[in-house]
């Protein structure tokens, strides 16, 4: 089979359309026939040398896939050969074929189609298992997303609107702007122009910034507020004041997804089955894709990410 992978730490050229050993299942595992993956933050620091693969990954890109099972190792029930599913991955997504746990696996949704869904699983289960799971957002809360236009953003958006809370985004540009409004967002704020402190309190916030946005953020939480960090774009230090923290019971979340336990991973995916997959056979909440590019032209769909002023996914269709 072919995998993209990493020639050296470095830009978009030195990922490489390579003739790779093919997967075996392993007992627990499935091997899935890629249909299409999907673009993350983590395959860019993985690429530039920032984001170490976990133990026992496989060492291509790629967090999240969609495609048929062709395989199906010792002990896995409930699935089979020929099933269509899309997946959680620790990394392999990048290639034409990929094991994986068979507690990652999930269903591609009523109304969605197969190399669309490869759009779903890692942004539903960050969102689901830190907005929900962690944050403990609830109808008529207030929930602030940093970065609304993004694959997290756009659905981070839509499911917290799906449970009925007050939706606000920072973003920036006409067109993301409109964007996010259609996909349920109550108010934006352009983050080039207005500061988010000053639209609060907030009483979720997901933020994909770190260090620069910590003390605002915390600033703008409401009593009992939570506000969970996934991403460092903005520097790994900041403020944090305590008395604000303890006062008025509110909680900071650090959390990562790729390198948690399996049985972690597996516990984040059926909930996302359970609770998300509904919103999305309903149309509340659907993939938002900017793009589809051939897997094998990898390196350039990385350009395209970083550019920028994309909205959603940018998926690498398996050709």
């Amino acid at each position: 089979m072919k995998a993209i992978t990493i020639r050296e730490p470095g830009g978009p050229e030195v990922l490489e359309w390579t003739e790779v050993e093919a997967p075996s299942p392993k007992p627990g595992e499935v091997i899935v026939d890629v249909a299409a993956s999907a673009l993350n933050g983590a395959d860019v620091a993985q690429r530039l040398g920032l984001y170490p693969v976990p133990e026992g990954a496989s060492p291509y890109p790629g967090l999240e896939a969609s495609g048929r099972i062709s395989a199906v190792g010792d002990g896995v029930t409930g699935w089979q050969v020929g099933d269509e599913v899309c997946a959680l991955l620790t990394g392999g997504g990048y290639a034409q074929r990929v094991a994986v746990p068979a507690g990652q696996l999930l269903t591609v949704p009523n109304g969605v189609g197969l190399v669309e869904a490869a759009a779903l699983p890692e942004a539903a289960a960050t969102v689901w298992s830190n907005v929900v799971m962690t944050g403990r957002l609830t109808e008529g809360e207030t929930f602030l997303m940093h970065g609304g236009a993004g694959g997290v953003g756009t659905m981070a958006i839509q499911i917290a609107k799906a449970l009925d809370a007050r939706v606000v985004t920072t973003v920036s540009g006409t067109e993301a702007t409109a964007r996010v409004r259609e996909l349920g967002a109550d108010m934006t704020i352009d983050y080039k122009t207005e500061d988010f402190a000053d639209h609060g309190p907030y009483d979720v916030i997901l933020d994909v910034i770190g260090g620069d946005y910590l003390e605002r953020n915390v600033r703008s939480l409401a009593l009992d507020g939570r506000l969970a960090i996934i991403g460092m774009q903005g520097g790994f230090e900041g403020k944090l004041n305590l008395v604000e923290l303890v006062f008025q019971r509110k909680s900071v979340f650090g959390t990562t997804l790729r390198s948690r336990p399996d049985d972690q991973k597996a516990a984040i995916v059926a909930a996302v089955q359970r609770h998300v997959w509904p919103m999305a056979e309903s149309g509340a909440v659907r993939p938002v894709i900017e793009q589809t590019v051939p897997l094998s032209q990898a390196a350039e769909a990385h350009r395209r990410l970083a550019s920028g002023g994309h909205i959603g996914k940018i998926l690498l269709v398996n050709d």
